[in-house]
């Protein structure tokens, strides 16, 4: 009886003064967004299992909810990335031929908190470009993602860039076997080197292709990476040459346009692997460990609603972003009129001129302990005769 008040772990509530902050960094992502021709939707908190984890792999299929819709008997899921949706209306409802912009805001809810103490039910913010395969595209979907960053006070930023290409490219030409590539896949990203190089021996596999494979843990740094991995993967296919350039051209791009912002180069990073195809980035700010926010190319993910679009976006928790923020000031409290209660008319009109003129009005409830002051009013309604002024609270 005593703990009916507790809510489930991850699960959290947003109090009021909170809430308002949120709500002002609502408005500014959105209207940011919408500069950049960015379209808002609002996709449904709950929909079919078969749409919602459409092409997303296993790890978002561990986080979601399942119920059975009592009206058909199919198995719903409540959305625990609001991504997929996206692809899902880019695809099936809008159907354009030309590149679609699309962000939105809402809250999702996951079976598993991300990490120690954290939140089930994140308030994700992301935008997403359908309909262009270049690097131009990733570039702005970066570029959108630190102005994000910007925009809610987040600073001291640093992005790690990946491309899950290269490691697909020489896993194929590798020809491991299942069992070897899942064990080789999980040893990569806790880059345990004398584990990768066991298996790899293990693998009747050509030398080249293992040491190639084995050199990956140790390719991260900064630009110097890139010229590392040039000479070390010489002798890979031709599409994880081209995913080199590409990483290198977005860095180029980077620069021209953030040239303040550290880059750092992780060619084991296979975040999302099953989902995204191409470079995959996130944002990182000094003392937190996770990401602030992250993205990646996941091109063709509309293929089962009839339409394979490239892709690429971003998102985040805005609440985490709120918490990473420098604080700014609180904004001032808001002037309020305090008005008494009695049955009056003339009472009734004035204060509906008031709050049509902007005003914040709080009406007393018979009875209720406290006056203006306690209710945080700095002025009330004084009747002057037959009508009502308003008075600085004294």
């Amino acid at each position: 009886m005593k703990e009916r008040w507790l809510l489930p772990e991850g699960i959290d509530e947003v109090l009021p003064l909170q809430a308002a902050r949120l709500e002002r960094l609502r408005r500014r992502l959105l209207d940011l967004y919408a500069g950049w021709g960015y379209e808002l939707i609002m996709p449904p908190f709950i929909e079919y299992i078969d749409s919602l984890l459409t092409g997303t792999g296993n790890d978002l299929d561990l986080q979601t909810f399942k119920l059975t819709d009592q009206l058909t008997g199919r198995m719903m899921g409540v959305r625990a990335d609001m991504t997929p949706q996206a692809a899902r209306i880019d695809a099936h409802r809008l159907r354009c031929e030309t590149p679609v912009r699309l962000c939105y805001l809402g809250t999702v809810l996951r079976t598993r908190p991300d990490g120690f103490a954290g939140s089930r039910s994140p308030l994700q913010v992301g935008a997403e470009l359908f309909g262009h395969a270049g690097i131009e595209s990733d570039l702005e979907i970066m570029a959108l993602m630190l102005e994000t960053l910007d925009a809610t006070g987040v600073t001291g930023v640093h992005l790690d860039l990946g491309h899950v290409g290269i490691y697909r490219g020489l896993m194929r030409d590798a020809g491991l076997d299942a069992e070897t590539a899942a064990l080789l896949f999980d040893a990569l990203q806790r880059k345990a080197r004398a584990e990768i190089e066991a298996l790899l021996a293990k693998a009747a596999i050509d030398k080249t292709a293992a040491a190639q494979l084995a050199a990956l843990a140790g390719l991260n740094g900064g630009m110097e990476c890139l010229d590392e991995a040039a000479q070390v993967l010489r002798a890979a296919a031709a599409d994880v040459r081209a995913a080199l350039d590409d990483l290198r051209r977005i860095a180029e791009g980077l620069h021209a346009h953030r040239p303040g912002v550290p880059l750092h180069f992780d060619l084991a990073e296979l975040r999302g692997y099953h989902y995204h195809t191409g470079p995959v980035f996130a944002a990182f700010v000094p003392g937190h460990g996770k990401a602030a926010a992250q993205g990646g190319r996941y091109d063709d993910i509309g293929r089962v609603f009839g339409r394979a679009r490239p892709a690429t976006g971003f998102s985040a928790d805005l609440k985490t972003l709120m918490t990473l923020a420098v604080q700014e000031a609180p904004p001032p409290v808001r002037a309020a009129i305090f008005a008494p209660c009695a049955a009056d008319v003339a009472l009734y009109a004035q204060i509906q001129r008031l709050r049509a003129a902007g005003d914040c009005v709080i009406c007393a409830l018979p009875g209720q302990p406290g006056g203006a002051r306690e209710m945080g009013c700095d002025r009330e309604l004084v009747k002057t005769g037959e009508s009502w002024q308003v008075a600085a609270v004294k």
